[in-house]
């Protein structure tokens, strides 16, 4: 298999998981009181699945009085994608009308997927196809979910919720094999697993990337001659 069809491959199969997602979303989405259009707009427009959720899930609490809250919610969540932007930004093109193409498309996945790669060439691949290919997607699975959620019954059930989450740590897993890296990871993921039920949501998001930032800028476990340490600076 050439290079470029392994990653076409990997690409397609987080599209797939995360797409098969957002059927959970549209039905929740309904459920906390959105219309079947407003929540195809969401999907559309904010296209963050975190910050989807996060949204509808503050909404349904409170509903309309709780609007300024899931919009601050939902922001908090989408900050990360600024970081991503930053990371992303000599990956998808030079010209200004690729970077504001690729803005809408730079999302988890679509990061993960690029910068697991090492060839320049192959990391445009991974971001594009994963990102298009999720956008297109996730707004079918949206619509499908808000037409029909309440026939599939709790997506849990189906084990969706766990989909994403399982394409993206086969993503990391490879690139799991040196002290410093599953340090980073590691910590992210306490911090954030820790302060969940505590403070509202986007906020354990945001404090385990400063934590991961911390452990990798100061690399405390790995050594002049650690790949890992280049890769570190290379994300930076």
């Amino acid at each position: 298999m050439s290079a470029e069809r392994e990653v076409w491959r990997e690409a397609l199969g987080v599209v797939l998981a995360t797409s098969a997602y957002g059927v959970s979303f549209g039905a929740l989405a309904v459920a906390s009181g959105l219309d079947v259009w407003q929540s195809c707009v969401l999907s559309l427009l904010m296209f963050t699945g975190g910050s989807q959720f996060a949204f509808v899930g503050v909404f349904a609490a409170g509903g309309v009085s709780a609007l300024p809250s899931a919009i601050a919610s939902a922001t908090l969540l989408g900050v990360r994608n600024v970081a991503y932007g930053m990371r992303m930004s000599p990956i998808v093109g030079t010209t200004p009308a690729r970077r504001v193409a690729a803005a809408h498309f730079t999302i988890d996945e679509s990061t993960a997927v690029a910068i697991s790669q090492n060839d320049p060439r192959l990391r445009q691949v991974g971001f594009w196809v994963t990102g298009i290919g999720i956008f297109v997607g996730w707004n079918i699975t949206t619509l499908i979910g808000a037409l029909v959620g309440d026939v599939l019954g709790d997506p849990k059930t189906w084990g969706l919720d766990a989909a994403a989450a399982a394409a993206f740590l086969a993503l990391l897993w490879p690139r799991l094999k040196e002290r410093q890296a599953i340090a980073v990871g590691v910590a992210a993921a306490v911090v954030a697993a820790s302060l969940t039920p505590f403070i509202m949501p986007g906020l354990p998001v945001l404090l385990a990337a400063v934590v991961a930032i911390v452990v990798g800028w100061f690399n405390w476990w790995g050594s002049a001659d650690d790949p890992t340490a280049d890769a570190g600076e290379e994300g930076r």
